[in-house]
């Protein structure tokens, strides 16, 4: 497969996935508020702190609202992290490959982001769970037509591959939030508003009931360990990095464990601190501390599947005759 074709596949699956976390993001925190009332006015700041723009909102909108909030996540272009950016990233990477994609695949990214594009910023507002409803929907009709229509070759372990990776980033990023700007302070937790909380920190992640199955009551240890060290739920950051490393050594051809390429050296490292690791050393670490390790190595993942895969290669000259061949 050509470099470009594949990190096309790539990035159009990560900005599909970016588009439909924040989407999610936002659904359970206008939930939220409905539910708290009052005591929610301050917590619309933490939701740009999810996409790491927050130096960049402020310049543009001062103070977190509600309604500024919403439109800088939602159908803000100058945010590349908004719903729609990301929409119209996926869009443009999706076009380039349409020879490669199902066709449905293409129409269904293209109907999503010119139902966003056109929509109204306040009718949007006023009807919110349907409006982003209509973009979780959308994201996983795409999942399901990847995993459904798409042949198991590199072009679906690359789409593979980049959904994962951007999934383990915004559980990350979800975690960080919670623990340590969301709740007003230490002395309400445990309180019926912390555990409020942490529910719809399961319920953005759609883990609520999956989390309930497998581990009952409602606990902040065991709700950090649901989400960071699980190997059966989807949207677990350990699940992520074990079937993201599994499609890098398929696309490699090297067995898994194996392998000298940058992507493969990255991702069994990072995976590997997984493997035995405890969530209460996790936490006695501390949960920022922890998120902001694996943050900086998921970058170095990310980079060396760009050196790996999509790098350009100068082109060799051999001395045999007139012949070429490609580094």
């Amino acid at each position: 497969m050509l470099s470009r074709v594949a990190n096309s596949v790539y990035w159009m699956n990560r900005y599909s996935e970016r588009a439909e976390n924040v989407a999610r993001f936002l659904d359970v925190n206008i939930n939220l508020t409905l539910d708290l009332g009052d005591t929610m006015k301050e917590q619309w700041g933490p939701l740009v702190d999810t996409t790491g723009d927050r130096p960049a909102f402020e310049k543009k909108y001062g103070a977190p609202t509600r309604e500024n909030v919403w439109e800088f996540l939602t159908f803000d272009l100058d945010n590349p992290n908004s719903i729609v950016s990301c929409l119209r990233a996926a869009r443009e990477n999706a076009r380039s490959i349409r020879e490669i994609i199902p066709t449905e695949m293409w129409e269904e990214l293209n109907k999503s982001y010119w139902m966003v594009r056109g929509a109204d910023t306040a009718s949007a507002l006023d009807k919110p769970h349907d409006f982003l409803g209509q973009i979780k929907i959308s994201s996983q009709l795409l999942i399901g037509m990847t995993d459904s229509a798409m042949s198991r070759g590199e072009a679906w372990h690359f789409a593979h591959l980049g959904r994962l990776l951007e999934r383990a980033d915004k559980t990350s990023r979800i975690l960080d939030v919670k623990y340590f700007i969301l709740l007003p302070s230490t002395s309400e937790v445990g309180t019926p508003l912390d555990l409020i909380q942490w529910s719809a920190l399961l319920k953005s992640a759609s883990a609520f009931q999956m989390y309930h199955r497998s581990r009952g009551r409602i606990s902040p240890s065991q709700v950090a360990d649901f989400l960071i060290l699980d190997r059966e739920f989807p949207r677990a950051m350990h699940f992520c990095l074990i079937h993201a490393e599994n499609s890098i050594h398929t696309i490699t051809g090297s067995p898994v464990g194996q392998g000298n390429t940058p992507a493969e050296q990255q991702i069994s490292l990072l995976g590997s601190q997984f493997d035995f690791a405890y969530i209460q050393d996790i936490i006695e670490e501390g949960l920022h501390e922890f998120g902001d390790r694996f943050q900086t190595r998921l970058n170095a993942v990310d980079d060396a599947v760009f050196q790996t895969f999509f790098a350009a290669r100068p082109v060799e000259l051999v001395e045999q005759g007139q012949n070429q061949s490609q580094s």
